[in-house]
Order: structure tokens, then sequence, then C-alpha cells
């Protein structure tokens, strides 16, 4: 089973940027497939965001983030990021990393990711 911790949340300004990171302890992100960030605002679900493989790193986005969000990973260092510019006021929720075996086909799929961080909060003020 692995653990996942996220860090690097706070507030930020409109317009600027932050880099999250997940790191996982137990067993290593490549025991699975991908890896993803979810968020969750106030009163809405749970979204997805991003997502990459562990071993050739493909990539994708929700629409909402293409273009200011990057993820990627350091499979030696068992953590994923994800670089966050451009952020806006509807950006702010708490983020959350997971990871699972699954399929590419599932990857926005929140409830196809078995293991979970704690969430880490991005307030972005207008």
């Amino acid at each position: 089973q692995v653990q996942l911790v996220e860090s690097g949340g706070g507030l930020v300004q409109a317009g600027g940027s932050l880099r999250l990171s997940c790191a996982a302890s137990g067993r290593t992100f490549s025991s699975y497939y991908m890896g993803g960030w979810f968020r969750q605002a106030p009163g809405k679900e749970r979204e997805f965001v991003a997502v990459i493989t562990w071993r050739i790193g493909s990539t994708d986005y929700a629409d909402s983030v293409k273009g200011r969000f990057t993820i990627s990973r350091d499979n030696a260092k068992n953590t994923v990021y994800l670089q966050m510019n451009k952020l806006k006021p509807e950006d702010t929720a708490v983020y959350y990393c997971a990871t699972t075996g699954a399929g590419w086909n599932l990857r926005s799929t929140t409830t196809a990711y078995n293991y979970w961080g704690q969430g880490t909060q991005v307030t972005v003020s207008s």
C-alpha cells in the first residue's frame, strides 16, 4: 500500500504561481499505472485536474487548466508535481493527489483512483 502526502499549497494573488508536490511512501509510484491531481472547491464535487503515467510520462489535463498547469514526476524521488501558473480565483480548492492501477481510459474518473493524499489548500485572491 502507498501513502501520499501533498505539500505546497497556500495563498496567492491572481496571476501568480504555485507548485504542488506529492510524495509517496510505502510502495513506489511505479507500482501503479498513473497518478493524478484532483481538486474540490466548497460545495462542489471533486474534479479531475491532471494525470501522468509513471513509466512513459503521458499526460492529460482538464480543459480549464490546459496551458496553465503542468504535471510532472520524478521517479527517483517518488514524487509527482503540479506546476500552476496564471492562477485564477476559480482555481481555489483543496488539491489532492491520487494513484491507481486502472487504465488510461479511466484517467479522469475519481472513483478509479485507489489511494489519495490528505489534500492541500490553494487559495487564489482576486
